[in-house]
């Protein structure tokens, strides 16, 4: 199963980069999968939980959230790679209303106390989860007394609410 998509190369350092994450620990088994046209690569590696003696398997089934952000990733080089975009281009061309952006003067000043960014946001910036705007994910108690930011933020109920549990 050799393409130029596919390489035994290619394979070879995925297989050890995610054998290295079940070695330090990071995860107790995982399953990748690679597929161009007919070829298809699938690698099972670990156990299904950490401690446990049941290898992880290639049908094991996982729980799969926020999966909005790998999508739109693909999808966004893939217009990278037609020409439609650039990694260095700023997003202004498609989001006029953030290409005059203010950024707070210090993150404890008052709200109201901004300045121009520094630069625009990029593609770029918007796909490694750098959009150029800041944001404390802290309990606003930590902070005595809290920023005005946080304050406000608490005010319009933006804070981020405890993760709720599966059954």
């Amino acid at each position: 199963m050799k393409t130029s998509a596919l390489t035994q190369a290619g394979l070879d350092r995925l297989h050890q980069a995610m054998a290295a994450r079940v070695e330090n620990r990071s995860l107790p088994g995982i399953v990748t999968l690679v597929a161009q046209g007919d070829d298809v690569y699938v690698d099972v590696i670990g156990a299904m939980a950490f401690g446990s003696d049941r290898p992880m398997r290639r049908d094991t089934i996982f729980r799969i959230t926020s999966m909005t952000k790998p999508i739109l990733g693909a999808a966004t080089m893939l217009l990278v790679d037609d020409g439609r975009l650039a990694l260095d281009e700023p997003i202004s061309r498609l989001l006029p209303e953030l290409a005059t952006r203010r950024v707070l003067k210090r993150v404890d000043g008052p709200i109201d106390e901004t300045v121009p960014a520094d630069r625009p946001i990029t593609v770029e910036d918007l796909l490694t989860f750098r959009p150029g705007y800041g944001f404390i994910i802290v309990e606003p108690t930590r902070f005595n007394p809290p920023y005005p930011v946080i304050q406000r933020a608490e005010e319009l109920q933006l804070a981020m609410a405890q993760p709720q549990r599966c059954p």
